[in-house]
């Protein structure tokens, strides 16, 4: 069952939101909570004083991170503030009412601001998801710097992480991949991170179940088009995850291999590496 939540009493509701934090807690804790606050301590997400923007797509990664943020922001030991930023890019009316019933039923107080970057991205023939990913992101710490934060949050979580290290091997000729944090190029003083980086998407979807949730995809005409297979167009991240997931059935392991090749390079078996704009060579110091 879907729940609405204009349909339930006050009641109801905030059973429905204490089910849905005791899940993270509790039944999820291994799958989501230790993954989670393993990731904060790790990679050193979280700082005290930090004004964390936690940027609302709408579906369920980020709605995900969102409540683990929030868990983290009253149980926690670091004091650090927390907006739900929530762009609306040209949802659709269904979407968008999608977007606020599941805030609601998830008890997320959500700061909205609108976009046009459905309607520019429609008119571009060539990687439209690259150049929406740009925006929305641009957008994003522009809007997040506005309210005074110095952090945004993204819901990327490890599927996406070792998808991103395939496809740039396989499509850009690179080794790299999404990393934990990073400090923006564009904004002085901003820092994206990714708190959900140890978890895996199967449990983000058994959490969504568990809850009776729906939440909408990425909702622009491109994805529509690739989902039903009209237009003849193809997303490359979901070649590469059905990929990997082939690759599973011979090998549980081989997801944690693929995490592993960039967690640990061993600089004496490439032929060269760069960093800053400096670049070498295993010839370098070969002799």
């Amino acid at each position: 069952m879907i729940w609405n939540a204009s349909e339930l009493s006050e009641e109801i509701l905030n059973e429905r939101i204490a089910r849905a934090e005791r899940s993270i807690i509790k039944k999820y804790r291994k799958q989501l909570w230790t993954r989670f606050t393993r990731a904060v301590t790790d990679y050193q997400l979280i700082q005290e004083g930090d004004r964390i923007a936690a940027c609302i797509s709408g579906g369920k990664d980020s709605m995900l991170m969102a409540k683990l943020l929030q868990e983290i922001q009253r149980h926690g030991k670091v004091k650090f503030d927390l907006v739900f930023l929530c762009m609306n890019p040209g949802y659709n009316d269904e979407n968008w009412q999608l977007i606020q019933t599941n805030a609601r039923l998830l008890g997320i107080p959500l700061t909205v601001f609108n976009s046009d970057i459905f309607e520019i991205v429609e008119t571009e023939p060539h990687h439209p998801c690259y150049l929406c990913a740009r925006m929305r992101r641009g957008f994003l710490y522009a809007n997040a710097k506005k309210l005074g934060c110095n952090k945004i949050a993204l819901g990327h979580h490890y599927d996406d992480v070792i998808e991103t290290i395939l496809m740039a091997i396989l499509y850009s000729g690179k080794t790299e991949t999404m990393m934990p944090k990073l400090h923006s190029q564009n904004f002085e003083g901003m820092e994206l991170i990714r708190p959900m980086y140890l978890i895996r998407e199967e449990s983000v979807c058994a959490w969504r179940d568990y809850n009776e949730l729906r939440f909408i995809q990425c909702a622009c005409r491109f994805t529509e088009n690739c989902a039903s297979g009209t237009g003849g167009q193809t997303s490359k991240r979901a070649e590469v995850k059905k990929l990997i997931a082939s690759l599973r059935e011979q090998d549980p392991v081989i997801e944690q291999n693929i995490f592993n090749c960039v967690r640990d390079i061993n600089l004496r078996t490439v032929l060269g590496y760069h960093k800053d704009g400096v670049w070498t060579n295993f010839l370098d110091d070969y002799s």
